[in-house]
């Protein structure tokens, strides 16, 4: 009796060590405001006028304005060099413009904001009980098993850019000393897992935030081991894609038929914001529960390696999260806000020459803005700035 006694007690209250919070403990993070009735834009988003969702259209002018700023012509393309804008508030487009012969049954490519819909797919795999965040990688990727190093890293460490592998994520420095360069270009391109699990160790797993294409380049590898080939082959059509309704996309494979999830994703700009959708409304589509409960939390909440990650190896500045941006701060570690002049529930997909991803609940807003930026003078901050300038209520 006392045993069963002690049992009841460790169920109801202490869950027997278990943590309540499957992604991490409790985020550091405010909580998701209520939303309105969603508007499911499965078959297509509905188009309105700012006014009529609380949006000032005049100022809604500058916002495009900005984005599409031109001091060249169509040869050398100077100044803001923006391909596709996206504004949706409540569910309804109200901003929409293009340019260089984009439209919006045009495929673009995302270049990082690829990482963020390997996060999505790890939502989605996480809920059906494949894996889960605290499994060391090895067990699904044998080429993580090489050292008892790397067989510390584990899920989680990847998905927070954590792993501790030795990679050098700088394009401009040559595909001698980047790892990235020589992962997609020269000798990692036909197995862009394995290259990367073979890279040494810089750091313990899980102590330090470094930026890396490799750290998704294994995470997509890793689901392929988990789902079989045939299966990994159709995951982000069928589990992700089709029940947003998106109905094109193309997602690019390396040598051995592993998505190039760190880069290669192509999506139209209305599709892409569908991705955002989904995340507004806490990973729910039409009812159904795509991501876990509590995965949008974990999204949005700084790496846990913030608190480790020396100052004397440039500590991030871009508040990573799990493999998406948030605009928290880490305020212990003196971190500010990436976008000051935002909402702070502001959260973000972001790549490489200028793709924007931006979700702010608080706003019910989805921004999603393709690019080629050279000469970087698109400021994030200042667009969002006016951005939320332009809500009126």
């Amino acid at each position: 009796m006392r045993k069963l006694v002690v049992g009841l007690f460790c169920l109801l209250f202490l869950q027997c060590g278990k943590d309540l919070s499957p992604f991490g403990g409790p985020p550091e993070i405010s909580p998701l405001p209520p939303r309105i009735k969603p508007e499911w834009p499965t078959a297509e988003w509905k188009v309105a006028k700012p006014e009529s969702v609380g949006i000032s259209g005049e100022k809604l002018k500058l916002v495009s304005d900005y984005a599409f700023l031109r001091t060249g012509d169509e040869t050398d393309r100077k100044g803001r060099r923006t391909d596709a804008l996206v504004v949706i508030r409540n569910g309804k487009i109200i901003l929409e413009q293009y340019a260089r012969n984009f439209d919006q049954n045009s495929l673009h490519l995302t270049w990082s904001v690829s990482k963020s819909i390997i996060q999505a797919l790890y939502g989605i795999t996480v809920k059906n009980g494949l894996v889960k965040l605290d499994d060391p990688g090895y067990y699904h990727f044998e080429p993580l098993a090489k050292d008892e190093a790397h067989k510390k890293i584990t899920i989680r460490h990847l998905l927070n850019m954590s792993s501790g592998l030795d990679a050098e994520e700088g394009y401009e420095s040559g595909p001698l000393k980047s790892s990235v360069i020589a992962m997609l270009y020269t000798r990692g391109r036909k197995d862009m897992g394995q290259f990367c699990s073979e890279l040494p160790l810089r750091a313990e797993p899980g102590t330090r935030v470094y930026y890396s294409s490799c750290d998704t380049n294994i995470l997509s590898a890793i689901l392929k081991k988990v789902y079989g080939k045939e299966a990994y082959e159709e995951l982000p059509y069928t589990k992700l894609f089709a029940p947003l309704g998106i109905k094109e996309a193309t997602f690019e494979q390396d040598g051995s038929g592993t998505f190039v999830g760190s880069s290669y994703l192509y999506l139209t700009a209305r599709d892409l914001a569908k991705i955002g959708y989904l995340y507004l409304n806490d990973g729910v589509w039409e009812g159904n529960r795509l991501l876990p409960e509590g995965w949008v939390d974990f999204t949005r909440t700084p790496a846990p390696g913030y608190k480790t990650t020396p100052y004397s190896e440039d500590l991030p500045q871009d508040n990573y999260t799990s493999h998406w941006y948030a605009n928290t701060g880490v305020p212990e570690r003196g971190v500010p806000e990436p976008w000051p002049d935002a909402p702070k529930d502001t959260f973000a997909g972001l790549g490489h020459w200028g793709q924007m991803l931006y979700v702010i609940p608080s706003l019910d807003i989805i921004i999603v803005r393709y690019g080629d930026d050279r000469e970087k003078t698109f400021i994030k901050n200042d667009f969002l700035k006016l951005v939320k300038e332009s809500v009126v209520r």
